[in-house]
């Protein structure tokens, strides 16, 4: 069995998945790190099936072990990526794993399953979260960032990569844009049946509560949070910030990721009747909200 050469964490929003480098020069990923990052932690019911699956002999993880993804997952993936890996870590405990290569195989599986509708509505934010890890793998690279994880490329600065929401933050506030079209206050003035007047910019201040709740809260763990301690409320009385959340997005990923959403959140304002229809519809897209402001009469 191979020993482990170089270990780490790789943190993703505030999930963090334990890596390693193998004597062979194999990258490998933990299947603990992997549950964590796409189903958000493991319930005694998950814990269960896990144990049922081991027992049974089943070669799925748990973290593909819905039937509905089943049709999603080749011979081929389980003979690779897929194929569990058991290896010795630093503390002399063998630690089952698999190739750094099945994180993005997990969450493109997920992804298929989501455009073929099949996903129950309590999966769909496990496709979310995979969409949001897949997009920040496509820019980082999964091997650069198992590498600088374990410090097994010591040429490359420490920590350079380790944060995936660094690649959706800026540290300097971009000049600013409008992200945000006339639609989405034109549909959201329209389900709350208030009186919308184009002309103006004001807005009453629910709505920023609402924009929070209804767009960015969506944006990958952490980013809400971050985003008001980058731009704090400056009237307290009025709750008007120095800037736009967005303006503290980056340009490449933050930005594209809030656009994407936001298109989606319209599409969905137009097909819907009123409030209650929209929520409806809104949740069965994207799941719960961290918070239950939303289903106050607000």
């Amino acid at each position: 069995m191979l020993k482990a050469t170089h270990q780490g964490k790789i943190k993703i929003g505030k999930k963090e998945i334990p890596c390693a480098v193998l004597e062979d020069g194999t990258r490998v990923l933990s299947e603990t790190g992997i549950t964590n990052a796409v189903l958000g932690g493991r319930s005694g019911a998950s814990r269960l099936l896990a144990k049922e699956l081991k027992n049974s002999g089943s070669p799925l993880p748990i973290f593909l072990a819905s039937n509905n993804l089943k049709p999603f997952i080749h011979a081929d993936l389980l003979d690779g990526p897929l194929a569990r890996i058991e290896y010795i870590n630093s503390n002399n405990k063998i630690v089952t794993g698999f190739t750094a290569d099945a994180l993005p195989v997990v969450c493109n599986i997920w992804l298929e399953a989501r455009a073929a509708g099949v996903l129950m509505a309590n999966q769909l934010d496990k496709a979310q979260t995979a969409e949001i890890i897949m997009r920040g793998l496509a820019h980082i690279g999964i091997v650069a960032l198992v590498d600088e994880a374990t410090g097994y490329q010591a040429d490359r600065e420490q920590e350079a990569l380790q944060k995936l929401l660094s690649a959706y933050l800026s540290e300097e506030r971009l000049k600013w844009a409008k992200m945000f079209p006339d639609e989405f206050y034109k549909q959201l003035f329209r389900l709350k049946g208030w009186s919308y007047n184009p002309m103006s910019v004001k807005r009453p201040q629910i709505v920023g509560k609402l924009t929070n709740l209804l767009i960015y809260e969506k944006l990958p763990p952490g980013v809400l949070e971050e985003l008001k301690r980058l731009n704090p409320i400056k009237n307290k009385r009025t709750g008007r910030r120095e800037a736009t959340h967005h303006q503290h997005l980056t340009n490449d990923i933050g930005q594209r990721d809030l656009h994407d959403h936001l298109m989606q959140v319209i599409a969905i304002m137009r097909i819907s009747k009123n409030w209650p229809d929209f929520m409806n519809n809104f949740k069965k897209a994207f799941g719960n909200f961290v918070q239950d402001e939303l289903d106050f009469d607000i």
